[in-house]
């Protein structure tokens, strides 16, 4: 078998060998590009437990809010009943009179 000898080439032809190409470091944003879609299968339940949970976050702060507006309505209504009620001024009566 015969023996496979190495060299290093300095020069060819009075030149010395191209300089091999030294590859441009990437940015860090460029390897996650498209992994950030692409979920990993085992965390599914966590993400839909998550959904769920900012789902009810959601409605509760909706009720919240519903609950607020009414008990608000109520107590201006309470209000203008007994510090003489606003029926008298004109645009608050639901029935119309034509005159």
């Amino acid at each position: 078998m015969p023996e496979t000898i190495e060299a290093e080439v300095l020069e060819i032809d009075g030149s010395p060998p191209p300089e091999p190409p030294v590859p441009e470091p990437e940015p860090a944003w460029k390897s996650w590009q498209g992994k950030v879609l692409r979920l990993d299968r085992r965390w599914w339940p966590l993400w839909v437990v998550l959904g769920l949970m900012a789902f009810a976050l959601v409605v509760a702060g909706g009720l919240v809010f519903a609950v607020f507006v009414i008990v608000t309505k109520i107590l201006g209504s309470i209000l203008r009943f007994f510090l003489g009620g606003s029926a008298s001024r004109k645009g608050t009566s639901l029935s119309r009179s034509v005159r």
